[in-house]
């Protein structure tokens, strides 16, 4: 990962939100996109116009950096991202949240469409994340390391902060929404799970299974920022649903889910502003 490429967008973010740093960064996940601009006050940036930064090109995910006022700070919300599956690089799928780091974000929540796989998961559930499996082989800090981004061999045995799940509960409590907590499953994609991987993920341990989100969780701790994630379960998954598998109702679901979803982020966005 070239730091200098991070820093010039940084820079170009900074320069476009009038802003000279951000708070923390929120990744919203298939079909929550909307969520960003319904917000007052933001100032959008297509990914287009910032420097380095890959667009998606997936239904359902948006290519728009929003910035907000929240408290005394500021939040970035990326609507949309990329994944490996698409043909990105992983250095590519983690460069949006590399630079929400060098734009001081201390804290990052990580959204997600999920398949449930646990037992009581159901579309429509919100998860916390509290831990995640790494099922591709891949790793988005193989290859050299810039000691100016992170050490060489980060410590994991927290990447989901304990202290932010704490904040991720309460925002559940004040949403109205009832609390899960589950460990997510990172498959490579585009294809769906087979009944068989998800019965292997489950006894290894996963609740949720899905295409993204763990490369940038490792990305961010890298750095030193503090992470949170959130599952919206969109669909049960391989062998536990008894149709085929669709993009469609992943999208659906998220679309039905936003108001929930909404009320979570509207309590937690400045917890982990001021955390």
């Amino acid at each position: 990962m070239n730091y200098d490429a991070v820093k010039e967008a940084a820079d170009a973010i900074a320069s476009a939100t009038g802003r000279s740093s951000h708070d923390t960064g929120v990744v919203l996940g298939s079909g929550l996109s909307g969520y960003a601009r319904e917000l007052e006050g933001t100032i959008a940036i297509p990914y287009g116009d910032i420097p380095g930064f890959p667009t998606a090109s997936v239904a359902g995910h948006g290519g728009t950096l929003y910035s907000v006022a929240v408290g005394d700070g500021a939040a970035l919300l990326y609507a949309g991202r990329v994944h490996a599956y698409e043909g990105f690089a992983l250095d590519e799928v983690v460069f949006g949240v590399r630079t929400a780091a060098l734009s001081g974000c201390r804290t990052a929540l990580l959204t997600n469409a999920a398949g449930g796989v646990a037992e009581g998961l159901a579309p429509g559930d919100l998860v916390g994340i509290t831990d995640h499996l790494n099922l591709t082989g891949k790793n988005p800090l193989a290859g050299p390391n810039d000691d100016r981004l992170g050490p060489r061999f980060p410590d994991m045995s927290q990447v989901y902060s304990a202290r932010l799940r704490r904040m991720v509960r309460a925002s559940f409590d004040e949403a109205g929404s009832t609390y899960h907590e589950g460990v997510y499953a990172w498959f490579l994609g585009p294809s769906y799970e087979t009944p068989a991987e998800v019965q292997m993920a489950r006894r290894a341990g996963a609740d949720l299974v899905g295409m993204s989100t763990v490369p940038e969780a490792v990305a961010l701790r890298h750095m030193g920022v503090e992470v949170a994630g959130i599952s919206l379960v969109t669909n049960y998954a391989a062998g536990i649903a008894e149709h085929e598998l669709s993009h469609d109702e992943v999208t659906e679901t998220a679309n039905a889910a936003m108001g929930s979803f909404a009320a979570v982020l509207e309590s937690l966005i400045p917890q982990l502003a001021s955390a």
